[in-house]
This record gives C-alpha cells, sequence and structure tokens, in this order.
C-alpha cells in the first residue's frame, strides 16, 4: 500500500454492476475534485475476442473445458500486479482500452474485441481506480491485493448475476440462451477458483439480493429492478462505521449483523456516497501529507 499513491480497486463478477459503481466513484471524483488514473480490468486480457474464441474451439475440440476470462489462462495477472506495484512505489505505469462496441470500434478506428496501444498513464494523478474481474485476485504467483488501499466488492446473489449476464448478452451481443448457457458452465471452475474469494478479502461488499422469485435463472422474462432488490453492506472491519448516521439516513435501512446493514435496492448509490466519500477523503488527505 502507498500513501503517495493510493491504489482504490472495484471488484465484481461478470454483470456484477461494477460498471455503474464505477460512475458513483467518478461523480465522487469529481465533485471531491480527485484526479484518478482509470483503468479498466478488460484491458488486461491476455487475448483478443476472436483469438479467445479460437482458443475455446480448438478446446473444445478434443473434449477439453476452454479457457475463460474468470481464470489465469486468458489474463494477464502479472501485468496488472506491475501496475498496482509501479503506481503504488512512483505514481506511474500504463494502460489500455478493450474495446467492447460498435461504437467505441468507430471512435478508435479499431475492430470490436481488440485493444487499443498501451499508453503511459497521466502524470501527477492523486490516486489509481481500478474496475474489472480481478482486483482482489491471488493466486500461487501474484497477489495484487498487497497494493491495494481500498477494496470494494460488487456482486449479485448468483442466479440474479446469471439473469443479468443472458439478458445482456443476447440483447447486445445475439447470443442464444444456450450458447450464454454453455458459457456459465465453461466459466464456473475459474469463478469459483478465482472470482468468488476475492469477497473474503475486500473491505467492503456490496451484494444486491432480489426480493423476487428467480429460482429458474433461464426463463426469467426480465431482469429484477433496483427497487426488486436489497442491497447487503458487509465491512470487513466495522470500527469507526457510523451505523447510526447511515440508519438514519438511508431511509428502511436495518443492521443485520454487527458488521452488515442492509439497505432498499434503489438507495444504492446515496449509500455508496454516504460510506466512500470520507474513505477517499482519507486517502487523499494522507496522500497530502506524504508529498
Amino acid at each position: 500500500m502507498s500513501k503517495k499513491h493510493p491504489i482504490i480497486a472495484v471488484t465484481g463478477s461478470s454483470g456484477a454492476g461494477t460498471t455503474t459503481v464505477k460512475h458513483t466513484f467518478e461523480a465522487i471524483f469529481h465533485r471531491e475534485e480527485v484526479n484518478a488514473a482509470i483503468v479498466e480490468g478488460d484491458s488486461f486480457h491476455r487475448y483478443t475476442r476472436s483469438e479467445m474464441n479460437a482458443l475455446i474451439e480448438d478446446a473444445e475440440r478434443v473434449g477439453q473445458r476452454g479457457i475463460s476470462h474468470f481464470g489465469p489462462e486468458a489474463n494477464a495477472f502479472e501485468e496488472l500486479e506491475a501496475l498496482f506495484r509501479g503506481y503504488g512505489e512512483s505514481g506511474i505505469g500504463r494502460r489500455r482500452h478493450y474495446i467492447h462496441f460498435e461504437s467505441e470500434a468507430v471512435a478508435w478506428g479499431q475492430p470490436q474485441g481488440t485493444f487499443t496501444p498501451w499508453e503511459d498513464l497521466p502524470v501527477g494523478t492523486d490516486c489509481l481506480f481500478y474496475e474489472g474481474l480481478h482486483g482482489a485476485v491471488v493466486t500461487d504467483r501474484v497477489d495484487v491485493t498487497r497494493y491495494v488501499d481500498l477494496l470494494i466488492g460488487v456482486v449479485p446473489v448468483v442466479n440474479l448475476e446469471w439473469i443479468q449476464k443472458l439478458h445482456r448478452d443476447k440483447r447486445t451481443r445475439g447470443y442464444s440462451t444456450e450458447a450464454v448457457t454453455d458459457t456459465i458452465l465453461r466459466r464456473m471452475h475459474d469463478y469459483v477458483h478465482y472470482i468468488v474469494p476475492q469477497f473474503s478479502r475486500t473491505h467492503i461488499n456490496f451484494q444486491r439480493v432480489p426480493v423476487v422469485d428467480t429460482s429458474n435463472p433461464f426463463i426469467a422474462r426480465e431482469v429484477p429492478t433496483q427497487d426488486e432488490s436489497l442491497v447487503v453492506i458487509r465491512f470487513r472491519d466495522p470500527r469507526g462505521v457510523d451505523f447510526p448516521y447511515l440508519l438514519r439516513m438511508i431511509h428502511d435501512s436495518f443492521m443485520s449483523r454487527a458488521n452488515t446493514i442492509v439497505i432498499p435496492g434503489g438507495k444504492l448509490d446515496l449509500a455508496m456516497q454516504l460510506i466512500l466519500t470520507p474513505l477517499i477523503w482519507k486517502l487523499t488527505e494522507r496522500r497530502r501529507k506524504h508529498l
């Protein structure tokens, strides 16, 4: 961890809502005048979309399980760890962008599913902000958590996660239900071994829990809305957390455990603003004192 160059990481599974959380952080950064270097987890995938598809097809052709974006074979974990280490030491590093959508492809003049060239991070940033799948990943070769100052987990219960993935991939990529189901099954080993353990290492977890029936996610016609959900917020270390203040400010919230508060789903943005803003103050104030 670094006092001069703090790192904030939001980690979550695919479709967990980390992008929404990223927007909340960006709003806090803008309001508090924090100059953050933004790094996207997708940029540390090892392969382009076409390369990835070819590797999966080759594996499945010989009866093997194809690699997934959840696991180490398809990601440059060493480079991610090196970025965190280098930024923490001197505030420098490199990033690139993975092109997901047609609008991005037009803007960059490159095909979808490819990477933009590597570029240096801006000079003189106040912090590094990472959002992606592996902000708390640990393997026998890397441990990125040792460099992160504030680690946030964002995860829905698994049936809701699958509903969100089914609807997103069918709507935006034209996949069939069967194709998305195959992807879920192929990823399951890596999900259990590399995604789930991260949420035991985070400082705060935000877990969305629907209060409507999601017992068969593969036939769900709609994604449960925020207002049809609760959010369970768990603090690894509750010392210093002003729970009475949060309970007063967030209507219909309640404590379920000594380190856990439950809020209505529609209050997630408010809760994040109330919880995370003071933590960002502390990181930036600590940085100023050590410049």
